[in-house]
C-alpha cells in the first residue's frame, strides 16, 4: 500500500499557480500562432484566478488562526 503523500499547503499550492502562470504566459509570447497564444493566455488567467483565490484562503485561515487565538486567551 503506497504512503499517502500530505495535502499540500495553500502557500504551496499559491506558488504552484504562480509558477503556472509564468510558465504559460512565457508560452503566450513564444507561440506562432493567435489560437496557441489565446489557449496559453487562458491558461494564465485561470493559473492567475486560482491563485487569487489561494491569497484569500490563506488570509482567511490567518484570520480563523487569530480567532481561535483569542479565543484561547
Amino acid at each position: 500500500m503506497p504512503e499517502q503523500q500530505p495535502d499540500p499547503t495553500t502557500e504551496e499550492l499559491r506558488l504552484e499557480q504562480l509558477q503556472r502562470e509564468a510558465s504559460e504566459r512565457e508560452r503566450a509570447a513564444k507561440s506562432t500562432t493567435e489560437d496557441e497564444t489565446d489557449q496559453h493566455e487562458r491558461r494564465a488567467e485561470k493559473a492567475e484566478y486560482l491563485r487569487e483565490k489561494l491569497q484569500e484562503r490563506a488570509a482567511a485561515e490567518r484570520e480563523a488562526a487569530q480567532h481561535d487565538a483569542d479565543d484561547a486567551d
